[in-house]
């Protein structure tokens, strides 16, 4: 696994061999960045349920200022760790269950949230609504959805972009 982009291309990324972990491959990766583009440069990015936390990087590596990266299982911070330490970008890493981290979180607003969640645990929308109610994405702000079959709530924000990869899908809201 690499970065695919920007600043930081061809660096190698560990991780993506962890039980738990399904990362993002690079085609869909690389579709994936060309749909948010616009909105990088200067961005506060969360990577929620981050794994490895190469959609965060790559999000740095092509101008976002500043990651946060979120995940509840140690090894996988350990990884994120491993694969942010030479990186010159503001860094946070949190090792936390997601609930909490999105309340810790509630005085920072965020250009773009990375939600991948396991697929089988349907967490999108519990995301969503503890997104809304601590007010946590910026105004011109973007949520990037990655998942397999779960149905987003229609209510909270409003469908920017969908795209369909195998049994993956995509979906990038912003507010209403």
């Amino acid at each position: 696994m690499r970065v695919i982009s920007g600043k930081y291309k061809n660096k190698q990324l560990v991780g993506f061999d962890i039980n738990g972990t399904r990362p993002t491959m690079d085609r869909v990766k690389e579709s994936l960045f060309a749909m948010i583009q616009n909105n990088l440069k200067e961005s506060i990015i969360l990577d929620l349920f981050a794994g490895s936390g190469s959609l965060g990087i790559e999000a740095l590596s092509n101008g976002a200022k500043s990651a946060y990266f979120v995940d509840n299982n140690i090894k996988l911070v350990e990884i994120i760790k491993k694969n942010t330490k030479d990186l010159s970008d503001d860094i946070h890493i949190i090792k936390s269950d997601y609930k909490d981290a999105l309340k810790l979180l509630k005085n920072v607003k965020f250009d773009i949230i990375f939600l991948d969640p396991p697929y089988k645990l349907n967490l999108i929308n519990d995301c969503l609504d503890k997104i809304n109610n601590y007010n946590l994405l910026s105004d011109n702000g973007i949520i990037v959805c990655e998942y397999e079959n779960e149905i987003i709530n229609p209510d909270i924000f409003k469908e920017l972009k969908y795209k369909k990869y195998g049994s993956k899908n995509i979906k990038i809201l912003t507010n209403k």
